[in-house]
């Protein structure tokens, strides 16, 4: 759509880089505001979400690579390369890679996993909704072609030169589905985080709702964008959001003491 918001001859502004910048901050907010109603210390928990935040980027641009490795294979200097560091990468990749540094540092800072977790998935659904505006204005992440009212087309070639989008061919806007789920998806869990609860229980309930919500808008993604591991029907990133609605079940069935806030 609107892959570059302002363009001079010695400065670019690229839509995608400051929507990821504004979902950071946000993210951020929300978690400092959320660890101060349950007692924690603001401060501690938002060094957990910045480091989170550098490994989950490093992590959804090693996941890029590993999903189309036969392409960087043939194409190595590829990886490194301008497009592929301005791409958005592989969400599940950095989710994953956050979440083993978050860890860590929470064992640094004496912080329980479970309820800091709970903090970070409310921070975690509003930032995924507000970076995925910027895929869209980017062009990433597009979905099939489609014949529904609401397709859209893209025609900017800046956007297919950077991420590859096909211009001129309506397509499911799974960006904005994406985007859209996340927004309903952070007010369900800002709702319950004020309600007594076990400790997991919010992050189990985001692993269940957004896990299940990506497994199904897999389908409407464009297939040559998705990795299909061994030639099965579904792709890696179905695989691995099927594995997070377990994790995610696990949590809500689990027998932890509640949560009481005050």
């Amino acid at each position: 759509m609107h892959p570059r918001l302002l363009h001079l001859d010695f400065f670019t502004l690229h839509s995608y880089g400051l929507l990821v910048a504004l979902a950071f901050l946000a993210g951020l907010q929300v978690a400092a505001k959320l660890a101060k109603r349950v007692g924690l210390d603001p401060e501690a928990v938002s060094s957990v979400g910045i480091y989170a935040a550098m490994a989950g980027i490093v992590g959804a641009k090693l996941f890029l690579v590993l999903n189309d490795f036969g392409y960087y294979r043939a194409n190595p200097g590829q990886i490194f390369s301008l497009a592929t560091l301005q791409a958005g990468g592989v969400f599940y990749g950095g989710l994953l890679v956050a979440l083993a540094v978050a860890l860590w540092r929470m064992r640094r800072h004496g912080l329980a996993a479970l309820p800091v977790a709970d903090i970070f998935a409310p921070a975690a659904a509003l930032g995924h909704a507000i970076g995925r505006v910027g895929c869209f204005l980017a062009g990433c992440c597009w979905g099939k072609p489609a014949s529904v009212p609401w397709a859209v087309t893209f025609t900017d070639p800046a956007a297919r030169d950077l991420v590859g989008v096909p211009l001129g061919i309506p397509l499911h806007p799974t960006q904005l589905y994406e985007a859209l789920a996340e927004a309903v998806i952070f007010a369900v869990l800002w709702r319950q985080f004020g309600r007594p609860h076990r400790d997991g229980f919010i992050l189990g309930l985001y692993l269940v709702l957004y896990s299940s919500f990506r497994f199904g808008v897999e389908f409407l993604r464009d297939p040559a964008e998705r990795a299909f591991p061994f030639g099965w029907a579904l792709s890696s990133t179905q695989w691995v959001a099927l594995g997070l609605v377990g994790v995610g079940v696990y949590l809500l069935a689990g027998r932890r003491r509640p949560l009481g806030l005050s």
